[in-house]
């Protein structure tokens, strides 16, 4: 009987690992269609036929969903997307081309596109639950991409008369509205806007990316 105790503790993780995840994405669809205010998570538990309840024993709060929503987001569409290290492949290969593969990776999760897009406008207002999470994001996203180009910039592959910090701001602000306006309207072309945002910028970065 002791053998089977730990398949059994398991079993019984997984289940909660697999409804927590069904719940997450449950969560990510209501919050992208209406936004945080106007999402409930009642309306999250219809979208899966499951009681409140069953909601609320594994999230007991509505920002604690919200905030497993957002880090599952932010690590499939953001710099720590799980199919590749970014910060890895910048190593590599330089921020230019790694930052192109995601714009065209992105272009197949536009409902993740579109949910932090509304929520980070959302949070704009002091007093939303997010404001301190998307602060947070921005800093950290910005230095990552600032230490990027900064060590691109020691491998030779950007001038360095260039602002590392001024580049990583300037390429946060240019990719969001970049995906906003793509969201709206799907018809515009994502990827040549970005690229000619490097062109512009720091054209000699774009040796590897074809």
């Amino acid at each position: 009987m002791s053998a089977s105790k730990p398949t059994r503790v398991r079993g019984q993780y997984a289940k909660s690992a697999q409804r927590m995840s069904e719940i997450i994405e449950a969560a990510t669809i209501v919050f992208a269609t209406h936004g945080y205010r106007g999402g409930s998570l009642r309306d999250i538990s219809r979208q899966l036929n499951l009681s409140l309840t069953s909601i609320v024993h594994h999230f007991p709060t509505k920002y604690e969903l919200l905030e497993a929503v957002l880090e599952r987001a932010d690590q499939t569409v953001g710099t720590g997307f799980a199919a590749f290290d970014f910060e890895a492949d910048c190593v590599e290969r330089g921020i230019a081309p790694t930052t192109m593969d995601r714009v065209r990776s992105n272009l197949e999760r536009p409902e993740l596109l579109r949910l932090l897009a509304i929520l980070a406008a959302e949070s704009s207002a002091a007093e939303h639950p997010a404001h301190g999470w998307f602060i947070d994001r921005y800093r950290k996203k910005s230095e990552s991409l600032a230490k990027a180009f900064a060590y691109d910039q020691s491998k030779g592959r950007i001038d360095k008369t260039r602002d590392p910090q001024l580049l990583s701001r300037m390429l946060i602000g240019t990719w969001d509205g970049i995906q906003l306006q793509w969201l709206i309207d799907p018809a515009m072309d994502m990827v040549r806007p970005m690229r000619a945002f490097f062109e512009w910028a720091t054209p000699e970065a774009l040796s590897g990316d074809s």
